[in-house]
């Protein structure tokens, strides 16, 4: 018999296809700000908040860092699992790293809706 202590195991395509639709948010966003960015005659400080104002781009960023936090849920985990054999140790980092994008996520909302 088989005793199997998994903390945090998800097998399958649904992690799998999370991971790649994450990275093509992030790969969409990086080049439209990267083509905005060179279209910029000039920075400055009122052309970020100029750009910022809108809930479109703030809804876009939003959901370019909530790309970024699941992307990095899953990778996190995936090393986890591969190299952290204690199994207490592994939900401990779990936990912490679920915390810490949890917080970052309410941190990002903060940021771009000034709350």
């Amino acid at each position: 018999m088989v005793n199997r202590i998994v903390t945090g195991a998800h097998y399958g395509l649904r992690d799998w296809l999370a991971q790649r639709v994450s990275a093509v948010v992030m790969a969409v966003y990086v080049l439209a700000m990267a083509v905005w960015a060179l279209l910029q005659p000039a920075f400055g400080y009122d052309v970020w908040t100029e750009l910022f104002s809108g809930n479109l781009m703030r809804s876009f960023s939003l959901l370019f860092l909530l790309s970024l936090f699941y992307h990095a849920w899953v990778g996190v985990r995936d090393i986890v699992m591969d190299y952290v054999k204690p199994a207490g140790v592994r939900l401990l980092i779990h936990v912490l790293v679920i915390l810490a994008l949890i917080l970052y996520a309410i941190w990002a909302v903060q940021i771009l809706w000034g709350l």
